[in-house]
């Protein structure tokens, strides 16, 4: 199995609905941020590969035959250009919109977790895709701009499908050719969810660690 399609948006644009979409068109399982934060060593194997560790793109999505949402997105190109024939899907919104979500959300998590350096919150998010300064809303807005407009340089409509959030089924199951389901497209991981699945990440945590 290999990574046929790739979500390269930024968490907090309907990432965790994409899991569950491709899953449920069979193109899963997807591998999710949600798929690491349970298990210390695939925190580690991340946090090793920012640092400059040559990564083993394969090993990695080994079982997985999609991906979305961080930490995936943060190497975009370079998992893109490995599995040059994936299919890649930019989730987007409104900037102002995704700050007020990431403002409850995913920053006051990075914050908490900012008093260690070597932290994935430190290491991938603060330091470099946020350039070190989380507090400044125009700062933060301005990365994930800068972040959609080099993906859509990068990329044409061949292998690129722009998706903003609220599309449903049918642009996504045109782009990738397959038959649209006969059921709601999925939602997900909204703010009052996203504080339950980060507490039955560390609770899960916790629990293997005893």
């Amino acid at each position: 199995m290999t990574l046929s399609v790739f979500g390269v948006g930024f968490g907090r644009t309907g990432t965790e609905s994409l899991k569950k979409a491709l899953e449920m068109l069979g193109v899963g399982p997807c591998y999710h941020m949600f798929e690491v934060l349970p298990h210390q060593e695939r925190v580690e194997e991340w946090i090793s590969l920012v640092q400059g560790k040559a990564p083993d793109w394969d090993a990695i999505f080994d079982g997985y035959n999609s991906s979305a949402d961080w930490p995936g997105a943060y190497f975009w190109r370079e998992i893109a250009e490995h599995f040059g024939d994936a299919k890649l899907i930019l989730t987007m919104r409104d900037a102002e919109i995704w700050y007020e979500s990431m403002s409850r959300t995913i920053l006051p998590l990075l914050k908490t977790s900012s008093a260690d350096p070597n932290s994935l919150a430190n290491q991938m998010f603060i330091d470099r895709t946020f350039e070190g300064d989380i507090d400044d809303p125009a700062h933060v807005m301005d990365v994930f701009n800068r972040h959609n407009a080099a993906v859509q340089e990068a990329f044409g409509p061949d292998r690129l499908l722009v998706y903003p959030v609220g599309s449903g089924w049918e642009p996504l199951c045109d782009f990738l050719g397959l038959d649209v389901p006969d059921v709601p497209y999925p939602h997900g991981n909204t703010s009052a969810e996203f504080d339950d699945n980060i507490e039955r990440v560390t609770a899960h945590r916790a629990e293997t660690a005893a």
